[in-house]
């Protein structure tokens, strides 16, 4: 039994299909030269491929942050980083991917105000559900200005 009290606000699960043309793209765009990249027909994908999620997600799914005041002008994107749990997805995989929000944190600003700071956390599993890579985004909303 989940305790609702602790439940975390968690997207719509969505397909993301690994396609040559776009891991090709992604590899070119990024300044990437390997041949296995560029030409592989079953390509793995490079470690921050996983970012294209962006592309594959849902218009109109629930809004994790609806509950959060933003200020679209004063977010940065903080940090991105992948763990894999195994060798990378390749060329002709299909990955599921939810999206849940893990934390918003207020803190204080070193220039004075109060900083929001928000993690959210993709899964990606593959066809038998297994988890295949694990992706943490932090985004900062910065203080006001100091007084």
């Amino acid at each position: 039994m989940s305790d609702e009290s602790t439940a975390k606000p968690e997207g719509l699960p969505f397909q993301m299909p690994i396609e040559l043309g776009k891991v090709r793209e992604f590899a070119r765009a990024t300044g990437g030269t390997s041949p296995d990249y560029l030409e592989n027909p079953s390509a793995p994908i490079p470690p921050t491929f996983l970012r294209t999620q962006v592309f594959w997600t849902p218009a109109g799914g629930p809004n994790l942050l609806k509950d959060v005041k933003l200020d679209l002008r004063r977010i940065l994107h903080g940090e991105q980083e992948y763990e894999f749990f195994g060798p990378p997805p390749h060329v002709g995989d299909e990955l599921t991917v939810t999206t849940r929000l893990d934390s918003v944190e207020e803190k204080d600003g070193k220039r004075g105000g109060k900083m929001l700071v928000i993690v959210f956390i993709s899964d990606f599993t593959d066809g038998d559900g297994a988890l295949v890579a694990r992706g943490r985004q932090t985004l900062i909303q910065t203080g006001g200005v100091p007084a």
